[in-house]
Order: structure tokens, then sequence, then C-alpha cells
């Protein structure tokens, strides 16, 4: 593959981690407004599968018959792994409602740990020292990023709880999404599984919106959530990843951390201290140690 296919993809990576990283400040801001959790997920998820819509029947009218189209085997697998999508949107949104942003983020981050775990029990063998290292700065990179030393913080056990349940579900969407249906487009691949997602968030919504339904959530924060949330992102990454291969893409999609720990200080007014921002970089260290060929061979 050529220098310039690769810098191609570590760019769109980067824009849909990016993307990925500005959202939970939203979500927190649409908090500010009034709006529930129900009300944010729920504009998130219509607005978001209308223009995968658009984008699949765009696909269509160009490309004919060269669109693979999904089977129902397919559309069923795809709308199953889906599921935890919506669990973890959910999970997240509930996490960062009772505390900061840049502690949520770190949460969602745990996925490197539990992917290895997980790994290690469908596979049943031990990991190797080089992901077992990588586990080790990740948990101390969260001690570290979460501040949980400084006895004066008080974290809400509440968001605590959603954020690890958040990361144990974005470790199942990781892997399930890249093992189902691979032989179809991306845009449809990413139509299933929203849909998917989306019962679990309407279902929710059903049993949880005690009061009215506020529509203003859809012209004043919906458009944003799901360009940022459940449109631009999976299209980028899935576009990307090919160019950069997982090792590459992964250490690049971990500029997520960074950037909306970032926003969180800048539009929220979040306090980041030192400390936490070492830990910050130890767990992106962790991330580009567990993706790092150390072999000479290729």
């Amino acid at each position: 593959m050529s220098q310039k296919n690769v810098l191609r993809g570590v760019f769109l990576v980067a824009l849909g981690a990016t993307s990925y990283g500005m959202l939970a400040t939203f979500v927190k801001m649409a908090y500010e407004e009034g709006f529930t959790t129900a009300e944010v997920t729920t504009s998130q998820f219509i607005l978001g599968l209308i223009g995968i819509l658009l984008i699949n029947a765009f696909q269509k009218v160009k490309y004919k018959t060269k669109v693979v189209r999904a089977t129902s085997t397919n559309i069923f697998k795809l709308m199953l792994a889906g599921t935890s999508l919506g669990m973890t949107s959910l999970f997240y949104y509930l996490a960062v409602k009772y505390i900061p942003v840049s502690i949520g983020i770190v949460l969602l981050m745990q996925t490197v740990w539990m992917g290895v775990l997980l790994e290690m029990i469908l596979e049943k063998k031990l990991p190797s020292l080089q992901k077992i290292i990588a586990v080790f700065i990740v948990l101390i990179g969260t001690v570290l990023a979460t501040n949980i030393l400084n006895s004066t913080i008080e974290l809400d056990w509440r968001g605590i709880g959603w954020g690890v349940l958040a990361a144990a579900s974005f470790t199942t969407t990781m892997f399930t999404a890249n093992r189902v249906a691979l032989e179809i487009s991306s845009a449809q691949r990413s139509l299933y599984m929203l849909l998917g997602g989306a019962i679990i968030v309407f279902s929710f919504a059903f049993a949880t919106q005690i009061t009215p339904f506020n529509f203003s959530i859809f012209l004043k924060w919906g458009i944003v959530l799901s360009l940022f949330g459940t449109i631009i992102p999976p299209m980028l990454m899935n576009a990307g990843f090919p160019l950069t291969g997982i090792g590459l893409g992964s250490i690049v999609s971990a500029l997520e951390l960074p950037v909306s720990v970032m926003m969180a200080f800048v539009l929220l007014n979040e306090k980041v201290v030192f400390l936490q921002w070492i830990g910050i970089i130890l767990i992106i260290l962790a991330i580009i140690i567990m993706n790092i060929n150390f072999s000479k061979k290729n």
C-alpha cells in the first residue's frame, strides 16, 4: 500500500476520532439546557438513521449493481451487534450526567484492558507480555487521569458505574463490528447497526421519559449529535481503517481521548490538573504499545 493511501487513512481515522471526542461535551451542554438522556439519544439516533439512509440511497444510485446487498442473515447479525452500540451511547451519556466529561472518556477507554480480557476468554489463551504491560499502564493511567488520589475529589459512583458499563458495551461493539458482514458496504453496515441500537434507545426513552418529549432537541442538538456521533465517525473510520491497518488505526483513534478532555476544558470549564494529563498520556502510550509490532519480522 502506498504512503499516500496510508496518510489518507490516518487523516480519515483522525477526523473520525476527533468527532467522537467532541460528542460528550455537546451532550453535557444539552443537559445544561434541561434536555433528558432519552431526548438526547432519541434525536441522535433518528437523525442519524435518516442521514445513513440518504447515504445508502446515494450509493445505490451512484454505483447501481456494484453495491453488494445485505442478506437477511447479515441484517439480523448487524442489528444484534448494534444493540451494544445503543447501550454504549445510553451508558456513556448517563455517565457524563453524573461525572465530568474528562473522567467519562477515561472510563470509556477501559476498553483497552476489557478487549484483552474478552480476547483471552474467547480464544482461550493468555495474552502476550506486550498486552499485559499495556493493561498495567492503562490501569495506572486511569488512577491518575481520574484524579482519585486527590482526597478532596468526590466522584459520583453512579457515573463511575455507568462509565464502566459503557466501556464493557463498547468493547462488545468493537469485537462484533469488525467481524460481522464485512463483505457489504460500510454505509449498509452502519445503517443496520444503527437500527439495532435504535431499538435499545427507543425502548429506554419509552420507559424513562415521564415528561412531554421536548421536540426542540432535534434542531438544537439532534443534528450536531447525529453528525458527530452516528454519521461522520463510523463512515470515516470504516474508510480509514482498511488503509491504515488495525494497529496504526487504533493508535490514531486514541486522539479521541485528548480531544474530549480539551473540549470539556475549553467549553465546559472542567478543571484538568497536571497529574490527569500524565494519566491520559499513559493511556495513549498503552494503546501505542499494544498496537506496535516490536518483532523484526513483518
